[in-house]
């Protein structure tokens, strides 16, 4: 099957969940990047938010890690804060 669709490609290679759901990201009663798009979150603030909700779950061994990320994002925008007019 010939597609330029990656929706329609997805399936075809079996990993359309893997993309669309991630089990690290899916774990709770809403997905993470709803809540993130819900909230208006900017590409800082919802790193913060992704990293601390997936720490541990995508590889437990890179928990903190994970967390270390979250800090990163989390001190670049309070370095932004007010810089942005």
């Amino acid at each position: 099957m010939k597609t330029n669709n990656m929706k329609d490609y997805l399936p075809i290679c079996g990993i359309a969940e893997a993309i669309n759901h991630p089990s690290h990201y899916a774990d709770g009663k809403i997905e993470v990047i709803d809540f993130i798009e819900d909230k208006k979150l900017n590409f800082n603030l919802g790193n913060v938010v992704k990293y601390v909700a997936r720490a541990g779950k995508k590889d437990k061994s890179k928990e903190f890690e994970d967390l270390k990320k979250a800090l990163w994002y989390l001190e670049r925008e309070i370095n932004n804060y007010g810089k942005q007019g």
